[in-house]
C-alpha cells in the first residue's frame, strides 16, 4: 500500500510540475516518460482491481487517464513570424528590386515547390519563402 501512495505522489508531482521544470527531457522524451508511466499506472489499476481495493484502482485508472491524456498533447507547430526587409526578401526569392508581382509570385511558387515540407523540405525555410513573399506584396 505504501508502494502505490508513493507513486501516486510521484505520478501527481510529475503532472504538477509539467514538462517546463523538467529541462532535461525533450518533448519527445516527456510524451514517452508520460506514456511509460500512464501504461504502470494502468496495471497498477488492475492489479489493485484484482485485489479487491475498487477506490484505489479507480484512482490509479484516474491518474493514468491523466498521463496519457498528458503524453498526447503536444505544442502546436505554429511558424514564428519572420521580420525581414525588402532586401533580404528580395535576396531570398532571387528577383531584383523591380520585380513585378506575377516576377514574385513565379519565384515564390517555383521555390516553394522544392522548399514545402510535404516535398522534403524543411518548415523553416518555406515560412522564409512565405514571410519574403509577403514583404514583398506587402500582405
Amino acid at each position: 500500500m505504501i508502494y502505490l501512495l508513493l507513486g501516486g505522489a510521484v505520478i501527481a508531482l510529475l503532472i504538477w510540475t509539467g514538462r517546463r521544470s523538467l529541462p532535461r527531457l525533450a518533448k519527445r522524451d516527456w510524451r514517452i516518460a508520460a506514456g511509460g508511466l500512464a501504461a504502470l499506472t494502468f496495471l497498477g489499476a488492475l492489479l489493485m482491481g484484482a485485489r479487491g481495493s475498487p477506490l484505489i484502482a479507480g484512482a490509479l485508472a484516474a491518474a493514468g487517464i491523466a498521463l496519457a491524456l498528458a503524453a498526447r498533447v503536444s505544442p502546436a507547430n505554429k511558424a514564428p513570424r519572420l521580420k525581414t526587409s525588402d532586401a533580404e526578401a528580395r535576396a531570398i526569392l532571387g528577383v531584383g528590386p523591380d520585380a513585378t508581382e506575377a516576377e514574385i509570385n513565379a519565384a515564390y511558387s517555383r521555390l516553394i515547390r522544392l522548399a514545402h515540407p510535404d516535398k522534403g523540405g524543411t518548415t523553416g525555410l518555406a515560412a522564409q519563402l512565405n514571410a519574403a513573399r509577403d514583404q514583398l506584396l506587402k500582405r
